[in-house]
């Protein structure tokens, strides 16, 4: 079961439900989670999105996500689905966050360059598979972008 809220401003909110039910059924059909999707101006930030746990370090099921709202269609999609990669890996434990430090498959990571940290490396290269996945249910579908 999937408890999704979406707030903020200038994003379609059909796209982002949309991705966020396909990749939920096709990954994580059997887990409760609740995400909250925040989109707002992340100039500043200099990213796209990013993800954060918003309930337990040792079992998370509630995420929140926040993410640009001025990009194209496309890297929209990319960026929501690398996100999404982040929430799977933490609910199936290979990413935690204990103490205020950073796990990867019980290896402390907390160190490690960002372009370094293999739990991005994956989410870069999921990204590509996920985003070639999702367009071809939306061919199939027969819907669009």
């Amino acid at each position: 079961m999937l408890y999704l809220e979406t707030t903020g401003y200038n994003y379609s909110k059909k796209r982002c439900e949309r991705v966020i039910q396909w990749f939920i059924n096709k990954h994580l059909p059997r887990h409760k989670l609740g995400i909250l999707v925040n989109h707002r101006g992340m100039l500043r930030d200099g990213v796209y999105g990013w993800v954060g746990v918003s309930d337990c370090d040792w079992r998370p099921r509630a995420f929140e996500i926040e993410m640009h709202n001025r990009v194209d269609s496309e890297s929209y999609v990319r960026t929501l689905l690398h996100e999404l990669w982040h929430v799977y890996q933490h609910v199936k434990g290979a990413l935690k966050d204990k103490h205020g430090k950073r796990y990867w498959r019980g290896t402390d990571h907390t160190l490690t360059e960002y372009m370094d940290q293999p739990w991005e490396q994956q989410a870069f290269q999921m990204e590509e598979v996920l985003y070639d996945e999702y367009l071809n249910y939306l061919t199939d579908t027969n819907q669009s972008l």
